[in-house]
């Protein structure tokens, strides 16, 4: 049963060295440091106006520190998408933008769209979250330095680029011994990294991507799952004109990253999905559209794996 409580939110817009928090309800705004000092003062502050949930962009990272204190005094957190506060701002005529503006935006929004899901604070999950977008930067990195044996440099900087893609591999190593402890270490994550790596064509990388940005998996529905990745089709219809459906948002890192999987699943290495995918380019359809079906039978299916507890059975998941 909700409580008075329960309707008292503050925005919090965070920035690097501090966050401004806004309670529209009673027009109250303040600023703190991002220091310890600085958290104890937002929650004494929080209290004293009793706000049952606070809600906070993510903003690269600086807003986890926040989250865990703002959870560990026992208040409700959430951590909203920054385009979606933008897009609502706008769409209210408000143009303006500053820290105190976005606080205030954030705290509307939240209030707004009150039914939207809170995220349950898994230290666990955060880990490895963690280790696997910053074993991704790594990677990221090590592309771009591999890239430049593309061009012609000086002998001084070749020598550099080599030196550095040694040490990014041996980092990388070592992050990535740490990511799979970390999900040994965790029974339930272990358990559906197993099931996940037993579809033919997803390797180890791609189970630690799917259990670090798409924890949900096996808790919501198909067509929720597919969102959340970002390859559910939406309409484009006005009127009696017809447009071509698209999809549209999702976790993009996630997507991006089960791409290359998907391909080698539905090209080479997956009967179900080979064969699924050949009868959608028999049928006309794009090769990039008919990939992306494939990615979104291939997450329904891992859906639906992960919440009955079972692996991969070829047989039991033939694609019409």
């Amino acid at each position: 049963m909700m409580t008075q409580n329960d309707l008292v939110v503050v925005g919090i817009d965070v920035a690097k060295d501090k966050v401004d928090a806004c309670i529209r309800t009673v027009t109250e705004r303040r600023t703190f440091p991002t220091t310890a000092s600085g958290r104890r003062g937002l929650i004494a502050w929080l209290r004293k106006h009793q706000v049952g949930t606070a809600v906070m962009e993510a903003s690269g990272g600086y807003e986890r520190v926040w989250a865990k204190a703002l959870r560990q005094a026992g208040l409700e957190v959430r951590i909203v998408d920054p385009k979606r506060v933008r897009s609502f701002a706008e769409s209210a005529g408000r143009l303006a933008k500053n820290d105190q503006i976005d606080a205030e935006m954030i705290a509307w929004f939240a209030a707004t769209f009150s039914a939207a899901p809170s995220q349950v604070a898994d230290p666990a999950h955060e880990e490895i979250k963690a280790l696997v977008k910053g074993r991704k930067s790594l990677i990221d990195l090590r592309t771009r330095l591999e890239m430049q044996k593309e061009h012609e440099t000086p002998r001084l900087v070749q020598k550099a680029h080599a030196h550095l893609l040694k040490t990014l591999a041996d980092e990388i190593a070592a992050v990535e011994t740490a990511i799979g402890a970390k999900i040994k270490a965790a029974p339930a994550f272990a358990v559906r990294a197993e099931i996940i790596q037993s579809v033919p064509g997803f390797a180890e990388a791609t189970a630690w991507t799917l259990l670090a940005g798409l924890p949900e998996l096996g808790q919501v529905s198909n067509e929720v799952a597919a969102a959340l990745v970002g390859v559910a089709p939406y309409d484009d219809d006005s009127g009696k004109r017809h447009g071509q459906r698209g999809i549209k948002g999702g976790r993009r890192w996630v997507r991006n990253a089960l791409y290359m999987p998907c391909v080698g699943a539905a090209t080479l290495n997956n009967p179900v999905f080979k064969a699924f995918y050949q009868r959608l380019i028999a049928k006309g359809k794009a090769p990039k559209a008919a990939l992306i079906a494939c990615m979104r039978k291939l997450i329904v299916i891992l859906n639906t794996m992960i919440a009955r507890g079972e692996k991969w059975d070829p047989k039991r998941y033939q694609l019409a």
